[in-house]
């Protein structure tokens, strides 16, 4: 009984903060091109030992951000679990803190902003999720930073089913 109390966290998912970290450069004064991969703590428990990931992208001269990821209750509302819409790109991840994993910027981001959408939209599982061993949230940024070498995508140890299909 212990054990089980120590596993909630007492917080509730509708109420925690999804407000910008303040980590991603202003789009309205940001003129360059910026691609940046985040990763934050999943919900509950389950943050103890692994990450969401999702990556933010804005061309130059746009004034806001694209966000890829997936996320897997979407599928309970019929929707394909790959989420590319216009968002704030630093998001806090259920009242987790972001942290910025990996970034480009300015010449040639335009480029690799277009590789990685072209990726996003040919992603294999859009309609299947599973938590472990995947094809998860971490398995769409691996397979996307496969598809696109060039983002040099490390994605760290929590980063739990990234190497689903690979």
């Amino acid at each position: 009984m212990l054990i089980a109390a120590g596993c909630s966290s007492g917080r509730d998912w509708r109420s925690a903060s999804r407000e910008s970290a303040g980590i991603a450069p202003d789009p309205q004064v940001t003129k360059e091109a910026v691609l940046q991969v985040y990763g934050a703590s999943t919900w509950g428990w389950r943050g103890w030992f692994a990450i969401h990931t999702w990556i933010a992208a804005k061309h130059s001269d746009e004034e806001f951000y694209t966000v890829y990821e997936v996320i897997g209750w979407r599928l309970r509302r019929g929707q394909p679990v790959v989420r590319i819409e216009k968002d704030l790109p630093d998001r806090y991840w259920y009242g987790e803190r972001p942290r910025l994993l990996k970034e480009h910027r300015g010449a040639g981001v335009d480029r690799l902003i277009a590789e990685v959408d072209k990726a996003a939209r040919a992603y294999p599982w859009p309609t299947t999720y599973e938590a472990f061993p995947g094809p998860n949230s971490n398995t769409f940024i691996a397979w996307v930073g496969r598809q696109v070498p060039e983002l040099g995508l490390e994605l760290p140890f929590s980063a739990i089913g990234s190497s689903y299909g690979h």
